[in-house]
């Protein structure tokens, strides 16, 4: 089963807008044992638009198109449809239906000639229920190949995808089972980790890949099974990742689809009774966002600091002037402070703190470039820890805040 994904819009193009809607769908439909081969954006142009349509389906089953299905002029994926079709557009009832219901939830709204022109579709479609807009989804079938155009707003494709197209596609083809089972790893590189389980790879049987998928300060390795029996394709998932963890389960802090480490460390700090504070310098307040962001955050996160600025440190913080003088805005003695002063504070048994030079230029310190200190109070100590992430920018400041994360875990874990 494959499939090709064909994006209309100039606005792709330009990059004014992300194509979210093919990463989606890609998704959804790999849930469902359907692959994706290729994706492909075009410019709101009749010709292109032929063209992509007829190169998907020399290469695949499924074709699906995005967008173009507005009621304005530049939006042409109806007509265009209707050419390579060598149709016609007819009225529907059934979409006109739906755009009076739309309209009435407007309270009453007049419905224009325009939108009025909504309810024609392709003489050849079946017409996909789209609750949420007026430009209905059309399934066309002609020589094998199925053709599906959404609209591409996501918030209305997403809802034809799940109601209409899914179910149908189900429906419709036989179709394998594909497993994933992605591992998350922090404190290794891609490299060291390739070296570390070359052996463990080279034996992973044929049905199985295994892809890595380096990020900030971690590394997903992705297993992904294909075949006829699920039940099989997981055992030895699991199988395999039990080998795994005896080569880098150090390392290993959970799979994706399942706890984030800051909701693992959300657990542990309720569980213990215990609760956290940050003081944030070059991470700006980035830590304690991805913890408040998560429901609950309130019964264990007290707050936080985010001393940008030399005089934020001593102002806000109350570190003292010579110890900054004397070792730097960006030093292991500055972190231990901001660490200290936070916990007293906050009152809160547990604060990490950053400060660091993630550039492009030096700033009030004469640290290289990408070094970060992060210090970690707890009820017992303040421990300290030197990194040197790099001369990126997004990369230091995103490294900073996942080896926070992992250096949480870990103390937490011990306790």
């Amino acid at each position: 089963m494959t499939t090709e994904i064909i994006t209309i819009g100039d606005e792709i193009l330009i990059g004014q807008i992300v194509d979210t809607n093919s990463a989606f769908i890609s998704k959804e439909l790999n849930k469902i044992g359907i692959e994706v081969r290729q994706v492909t954006s075009v410019s709101d142009e009749k010709q292109h638009i032929l063209s992509s349509l007829k190169n998907a389906a020399e290469n695949a089953e499924i074709v699906i198109v995005t967008g173009g299905l507005g009621p304005t002029k530049d939006d042409i994926t109806k007509q265009t449809l209707c050419g390579y079709f060598e149709d016609e557009l007819v009225f529907s009832e059934e979409a006109f239906k739906n755009i009076e219901k739309l309209f009435a939830g407007f309270g009453n709204a007049p419905i224009s000639e325009m939108n009025r022109q909504q309810a024609f579709l392709p003489s050849k479609a079946k017409m996909l229920l789209n609750e949420h807009g007026s430009a209905s989804g059309m399934w066309f079938e002609e020589n094998g190949t199925v053709y599906i155009s959404l609209p591409g707003v996501p918030l209305e494709m997403k809802a034809l995808m799940r109601n209409e197209v899914l179910p149908k596609l189900q429906e419709k083809f036989k179709r394998p089972f594909i497993v994933h089972k992605t591992v998350l790893t922090y404190g290794m590189g891609e490299s060291t980790i390739a070296e570390k389980i070359a052996a463990w790879e080279e034996n992973l049987p044929s049905f199985i890949k295994l892809a890595y998928l380096p990020g900030y300060g971690m590394v997903r390795l992705r297993l992904s099974a294909r075949g006829t029996d699920e039940v099989f394709l997981k055992e030895n998932i699991e199988a395999r990742l039990v080998s795994l963890h005896k080569l880098i389960g150090a390392n290993i802090k959970g799979y994706e689809g399942e706890d984030s480490l800051q909701v693992q460390i959300a657990k542990l700090l309720t569980a213990q009774n215990r609760t956290l504070a940050t003081a944030e310098s070059c991470t700006g307040g980035k830590i304690a966002s991805l913890f408040t962001e998560n429901p609950g955050a309130s019964s264990y996160f007290k707050g936080s600091v985010v001393a940008y600025a030399t005089t934020a440190k001593t102002n806000l913080l109350g570190i003292p002037a010579s110890v900054i003088e004397k070792h730097s805005a960006v030093s292991e003695e500055t972190s231990a402070e901001m660490a200290k002063k936070a916990q007293n504070l906050f009152q809160a048994d547990y604060v990490l703190a950053t400060t660091g030079n993630a550039g492009p230029t030096k700033g009030d310190s004469d640290a290289e470039i990408g070094t970060v200190f992060i210090a970690l109070a707890s009820p017992k100590s303040v421990k300290t820890f030197s990194y040197k992430f790099g001369n990126h920018r997004e990369k230091v400041i995103n490294k900073a805040v996942n080896k926070s994360f992992e250096l949480l875990l870990e103390e937490l874990l011990k306790e």
